[in-house]
Order: C-alpha cells, then sequence, then structure tokens
C-alpha cells in the first residue's frame, strides 16, 4: 500500500455546500460513506482528508473534488 498524505480540505466551503443541500453531517456521512465524525474534524479544521475520502465527499455534493481543497491563503 502507498502511503499518501492527507490533503488540506477547507472547511468552510465543505459546510457551505453541505448546507446549500440542505444536509446534516449525519446526511452526508450516509451518502459519502465517510464517518459523520470525519465531516465534523474537515469542517472545523481540525484534520487532513486522504484523496479518496475527497473523493467521495465530492460525489455525495456533486462538485470536483478540487473544490474542496484549500488553496493559498483559504
Amino acid at each position: 500500500m502507498m502511503y499518501t498524505a492527507d490533503m488540506e480540505v477547507n472547511g468552510v466551503k465543505l459546510k457551505e455546500l453541505r448546507l446549500d443541500q440542505a444536509l446534516s453531517a449525519l446526511d452526508l456521512a450516509a451518502r459519502a460513506g465517510v464517518n459523520y465524525r470525519t465531516i465534523l474534524r474537515l469542517e472545523h479544521g481540525q484534520t487532513g482528508a486522504q484523496p479518496r475520502t475527497l473523493r467521495k465527499l465530492a460525489a455525495a455534493l456533486g462538485v470536483e473534488p478540487r473544490e474542496l481543497r484549500r488553496r493559498g491563503n483559504e
């Protein structure tokens, strides 16, 4: 298994997209197949995400994974 570093997630954007779709963290967790505590940690900037987690969340929200990544000064 190859190790990949966690990617920094734009937690504000993740939460904004989730709320725009009227989803709770539990709803998004079920839709994406990701633990809801992971979603909360990502939204609060407490952790990064593995690429596959980022892809799952993006697919569940109907966006490209790059839209969830932190850029520069965000």
